[in-house]
């Protein structure tokens, strides 16, 4: 009974999720500035988790700073970039794996809201990527990176890769470390099935200088309750 609960719940959600991405899309098409875009897509992202009767809080957003910065966020789930999205200020770019511009209609709406796409397994495709991201934080706009790159069925925090971080260095921001807690719960790796779970977004610290990989990954992983892989 159970199971059959949880896949009519899943299956309103992949509906509800289907109409409000077309929807956001759509009107997307006819806002003019990026600010507008995210904002739209902020919007509907909260109203997603809201019509899946999933709570979103968000604590510490006073600890972002004034001026552009770099988020790193661990990465447990699919859900994970809708619920960014709906916590996260306007000002923030995604940068998101190049397998991701290829996704129908999640790909042009990223686009739309002005996503970097950067290559992982092609050194010099990544090399190109990495010097155009550095010109979208030379514009004055913060960004978010998964650095763990993906995620699995593991309760654990992965190494982050060196991109986020290398990034802020060359263009002198500082990390923001900020935890997602609950997405595994509601949308576990590996699974179709969604569960009805609270969802909590902590901006943990302000970070600079040569240790911010290592120690933002820490405070993620204390912050969430998974070891170190």
């Amino acid at each position: 009974m159970i199971k059959i609960a949880k896949f009519f719940y899943s299956g309103y959600c992949g509906l509800a999720f289907l109409t409000f991405a077309v929807s956001a899309l759509a009107v997307s098409l006819f806002v003019p500035s990026l600010r507008g875009r995210r904002r739209v897509a902020a919007a509907f992202s909260r109203a997603f988790l809201r019509a899946a009767g999933i709570p979103l809080v968000v604590h510490g957003a006073d600890r972002l700073p004034p001026e552009p910065c770099v988020v790193v966020a661990n990465h447990a789930s699919y859900i994970d970039g809708v619920v960014a999205t709906a916590a996260l200020p306007p000002e923030f770019a995604f940068v998101i794996k190049q397998e991701m511009r290829s996704v129908p209609l999640a790909g042009l709406m990223l686009r739309r809201l002005g996503s970097e796409f950067v290559e992982r397994s092609d050194r010099h495709r990544s090399a190109r990527d990495a010097r155009r991201v550095l010109k979208t934080a030379a514009t004055g706009q913060s960004l978010v990176f998964f650095p763990e790159g993906t995620f699995n069925e593991t309760r654990q925090i992965g190494r982050f890769l060196r991109g986020a971080f290398a990034t802020a260095e060359r263009s002198r921001m500082p990390i923001v470390a900020v935890a997602i807690h609950g997405t595994r719960d509601v949308l576990p790796s590996g699974s179709l099935l969604m569960q009805r779970r609270p969802i909590r977004v902590e901006v943990l610290a302000t970070l600079q200088g040569p240790e911010a990989r290592h120690a933002s990954r820490e405070l993620i992983g204390k912050a969430v309750g998974e070891p170190l892989a």
